[in-house]
């Protein structure tokens, strides 16, 4: 009975070391017949643009549009305020901006724009401009 071979590799017998059994070639790529379309496919070329072109406008305002307001809103009361004091003030400063699709309810209830601005606060707070604080009260970090 013979010693079997050692792998140099990986001191396992070769029988069972991968380096002295690779692994079987993968199987040839079946090759699919090409059906002839109707009409040739022609691809359209598009000049890069910097901002994608919004094919409807915008209903209601974005969070993004609420930030710095929030932020003026908070530094004109001291850095910390109440949900609903903020809210007035937001409202007021933003009078202008804001749309009449922005005055309409979600489906949980709550205005569009409030929806809209406590999405901006949950941004601000993750990038550290804002605090948590407590329940009930916007403060600036």
């Amino acid at each position: 009975m013979s010693e079997p071979e050692y792998c140099d590799l990986c001191d396992l017998p070769r029988s069972t070391c991968i380096h002295g059994n690779p692994p079987p070639p993968p199987p040839p790529a079946a090759s699919r017949a090409s059906t002839p379309r109707a009409t040739p496919v022609t691809r359209r070329k598009v000049a890069p643009t910097a901002e994608p072109a919004r094919a409807v406008p915008r209903k209601w305002t974005p969070p993004d549009a609420f930030r710095l307001d929030i932020l003026e809103v908070l530094r004109e009361h001291g850095g910390s305020l109440d949900q609903d004091d903020l809210f007035d003030a937001l409202e007021a400063a933003m009078a202008e901006r804001l749309t009449p699709a922005d005055h309409d309810k979600t489906p949980e209830g709550e205005l569009r724009w409030r929806y809209a601005a406590r999405r901006a606060r949950q941004a601000l707070v993750s990038e550290g401009v804002m605090t948590k604080g407590q329940p009930g009260v916007w403060s600036l970090a």
